[in-house]
C-alpha cells in the first residue's frame, strides 16, 4: 500500500472480512458490496480518531483513492490494476517488488515504479489475487510455486517465488478480446486473400491447428477463427486457464463451455488435467472442439476426438515454424502413458488436421502469418503436407502452391472463391520456400 491510512484499512477491512467468511458469499459482486460498507466503516473510525487527536478530516478525494487502493489490493492486483488500465500495454514484467517493466504495443519498452513495498508484500498481492480471482482458488507459496491465472480482464498471470532469486510475475494482456478476421486483416496480419481463405475453412469444419513461438498471437488468432463459426454451434473449449473468454460474448457465441484444469489440493489430490477435460468433452456432444493450447498427453485424445466426427475442431501449440507443428504433436503422443508410436501420431494427424497456420511476431511488434500448410496424408509413417502460403521478409503470405481438389470443393462450400486463388497464383512471382 502507499500510506499508513489505506494500510490501516486494508488491515481492518481484511479482518472484517475474514469474520464474515465472505468466502460462503460465492457471487463477487457480494463480496465487493461487503468489502465498500467495511471500509465506509473503517473510514468512519480512522475520521473519529483523526479528530480526536485533532488531526485535519481526509477530504473526499482522498477518502474516495484509499476506498479504491483497498478494493485493488483485496479484489484485483493492486497497484498492478493501474498498469493495466492503460490500453497501450500489452505485457508487464515484474522481477522483484522494484523491477517493474511494461512493453507497450509496438514494442516499446520502459521501466515503471515499484509496485510494492517489498518482495513478501508482492507474493502476498499474487496470493491473494490466487485465492480470489479464479474461477478455482489456486495456491501461491512455497508448496506451490507456479501460479497461472486468468485475470478479470482476460489477461494471463504467471507467477513464481522459491525457485527463483526473487519472486516473479509475467502478465500478458489479450487487447482484442472480440477480434474477427477482418480486423486481423485490417492489422495487417494477412490480406484479403487469406482472410477470405481462413474464414472458408472455419465455415467448411476444416480442422486447424495454429502455432507459433510465446506472444507470437496464437490465442488472438484463434479467437478470431472461432468468430467466425456459426454462432449456433456447441462450442467446448478446454485450457489451462481461461483466456478465450467466449462465454462473455454471447451474440457470437450462444452455446459454449468452458473448461479450466484444476491444481491438486494441499492434500495433493483433486488434480483436473487437460486430458481428463478433453475426454469428458467427447461427451458432451460438441460441434467443435477447441483446445487452448495443446502441450502433453491431451494431444492423443484430441487426435482421436478430430478423426471420429468432430470436423472444424481447432487447437494451437507452441512450434517454430508450420511443418515443425507436426514432430512437436509426435514429441506429445510419445511421451503420453499410451507411448503412441510416431508413424501411428503421424496417421492420426493425416486423418484428421487440414491446415496448420504458423503466427509470429516482428521486431517492430507486428504480428503476421508467415506460413499455412495443408495437410495432404502420410508416406512412409511421415506427415506429407504443402506450404500453400508463405511469406518472406516483412511481406504478408502470399499463395504458392496448388490446392488438392478434394480440399477446393470444401472451400468452396464455405464461400470461397477458388477462381481468384488460380489468378492470383497464376500471376504470382513469389517461390514458395520448401
Amino acid at each position: 500500500m502507499t500510506s499508513p491510512v489505506a494500510d490501516r484499512v486494508l488491515a481492518m477491512v481484511t479482518h472484517e472480512l475474514e469474520q464474515a467468511e465472505t468466502d460462503r458469499l460465492g457471487n463477487r459482486l457480494e463480496q465487493t458490496a461487503l468489502a465498500r460498507q467495511f471500509i465506509l466503516e473503517a473510514l468512519d473510525v480512522i475520521a473519529a480518531d483523526r479528530a480526536r487527536a485533532f488531526l485535519p478530516p481526509l477530504d473526499e478525494p482522498e477518502e474516495s483513492r484509499i476506498a479504491d487502493e483497498v478494493l485493488a489490493t483485496l479484489f484485483g492486483l493492486g497497484p498492478i490494476d493501474r498498469l493495466l488500465a492503460d490500453e497501450s500495454v500489452e505485457n508487464v514484467s515484474v522481477n522483484g517488488c522494484d523491477t517493474v517493466w511494461i512493453h507497450h504495443a509496438g514494442g516499446k519498452k520502459r521501466r515503471v515504479e515499484a509496485i510494492a513495498d517489498s518482495d513478501d508484500e508482492l507474493i502476498e498481492l499474487i496470493r491473494r489475487a490466487a485465492a480470489r480471482l479464479g474461477r478455482n482458488e489456486r495456491r501461491f507459496d512455497i508448496a506451490n510455486p507456479f501460479l497461472d491465472l486468468r485475470l478479470p480482464d482476460g489477461s494471463r498471470l504467471n507467477a513464481v517465488m522459491a525457485v527463483s532469486e526473487r519472486p516473479a510475475v509475467s502478465i500478458r494482456r489479450h487487447r482484442h478480446d472480440q477480434v474477427t478476421l477482418s480486423d486481423l486483416c485490417e492489422m495487417g496480419t494477412f490480406d484479403e486473400t487469406l482472410r477470405d481463405f481462413l474464414d472458408a475453412a472455419v465455415r467448411a469444419r476444416m480442422s486447424i491447428i495454429v502455432c507459433g513461438g510465446t506472444n507470437a498471437g496464437k490465442t488472438t488468432m484463434l479467437r478470431a477463427l472461432l468468430n467466425a463459426c456459426d454462432p449456433y454451434e456447441r462450442l467446448i473449449t478446454i485450457e489451462d486457464r481461461l483466456e478465450l473468454g467466449l462465454a462473455s460474448h454471447p451474440d457470437r457465441h450462444c452455446d459454449v463451455i468452458e473448461l479450466e484444469t484444476r491444481t491438486a489440493n494441499i492434500e495433493g489430490t483433486g488434480e483436473i488435467t487437460m486430458q481428463q477435460l478433453v475426454r469428458n468433452a467427447l461427451a458432451m456432444s460438441p460441434d467443435r472442439l477447441i483446445v487452448g493450447e495443446v502441450r502433453g498427453a491431451e494431444v492423443v485424445d484430441m487426435l482421436s476426438a478430430l478423426s471420429t466426427g468432430n470436423d472444424g475442431s481447432m487447437c494451437t501449440i507452441h512450434a517454430n515454424s508450420s511443418q515443425a507443428a507436426f514432430s512437436k504433436i509426435a514429441t506429445y503422443a510419445l511421451r503420453s502413458t499410451e507411448h503412441i508410436p510416431v508413424e501411428a501420431t503421424n496417421r492420426m494427424v493425416a486423418e484428421s488436421i487440414d491446415f496448420v497456420v504458423h503466427v509470429s511476431r516482428a521486431r517492430d511488434g507486428q504480428r503476421r502469418v508467415r506460413s499455412v500448410r495443408e495437410v495432404t496424408g502420410t508416406t512412409s509413417g511421415q506427415v506429407t503436407s504443402v506450404e500453400i502460403f508463405a511469406a518472406t521478409g516483412s511481406a504478408t503470405a502470399q499463395p504458392c502452391a496448388e490446392l488438392q481438389a478434394s480440399t477446393q470443393q470444401r472451400l468452396a462450400s464455405g464461400g470461397f472463391d477458388t477462381s481468384s486463388w488460380e489468378r492470383e497464383l497464376a500471376h504470382e512471382e513469389f517461390e514458395c520456400p520448401r
